[in-house]
């Protein structure tokens, strides 16, 4: 005997109670981002003063990374490490690059303070997935791909959860729970711990390459992954 499917009468109240929680987090994203934006206008000048000093220029670090849908956007970060190039001619890693300057604005969260006008124009959420490369594409599982249907966020559940402390299956698990347990309160709490957690620099690593490889070379030879 088959289980007869809701008729459109029946499904139209809950259509329209997701569409207008998905106008409410896109309300509270704007409107968060605009204020933020405004109280820290004088910050944000002398951390551009600082990295146009000390790293260099561009002031503004720019990246295409995968958002909604899998669609690429240009995430936009204070820039925290220098073009250094080897003897050999390729770039020098990471961890050489970084400069103190950017060391602090890691710990401190302050290079993503431009992600709040990815936030304005619509690439990212202030909750969300973090967005992460485009060369990790072919390493999600199904499941993790979930990550795709929401907006990427600035801050997120894996990143109140131990941030680059936690293993990659642990962070795109963090990920998946975040999508299937979404509300507007869950985002607010997020926030509330995020802003806790950047004041205590807690889980904070300049260099996550230090403690963690990346995705794509740990999925694809796990062999060679840290333990």
């Amino acid at each position: 005997m088959t289980t007869p499917r809701p008729t459109v009468s029946e499904a139209e109240p809950a259509i329209t109670l997701v569409c207008w929680r998905r106008v409410a987090k896109r309300l509270l994203d704007v409107a968060v981002a605009t204020v933020t934006l405004l109280l820290l206008a004088p910050l944000i000048a002398v951390v551009a003063a600082a990295v146009r000093v000390f790293v260099g220029s561009p002031v503004i670090f720019r990246q295409m990374r995968p958002g909604l849908g899998e669609r690429p956007f240009c995430i936009l970060k204070f820039r925290t490490m220098r073009d250094a190039i080897g003897d050999n001619g390729r770039t020098l890693p990471d961890a050489e690059r970084l400069t103190r300057l950017g060391s602090i604005l890691r710990k401190l969260s302050l290079d993503e303070i431009p992600e709040l006008v990815n936030v304005l124009r619509g690439d990212m959420s202030l909750v969300g997935p973090r967005p992460l490369l485009i060369r990790y594409l072919p390493y999600f599982t199904d499941r993790e791909r979930a990550r795709f249907s929401v907006r990427p966020g600035i801050t997120g559940l894996a990143q109140i959860s131990g941030r680059n402390e936690v293993s990659w299956s642990q962070r795109l698990a963090y990920d998946v729970e975040y999508v299937e347990r979404w509300s507007l309160g869950l985002d607010v709490r997020i926030l509330a711990r995020t802003v806790a957690i950047v004041f205590t620099a807690r889980g904070a690593v300049p260099d996550a390459n230090s403690i963690m490889v990346d995705l794509d070379q740990e999925r694809a030879h796990p062999a060679e992954s840290h333990p």
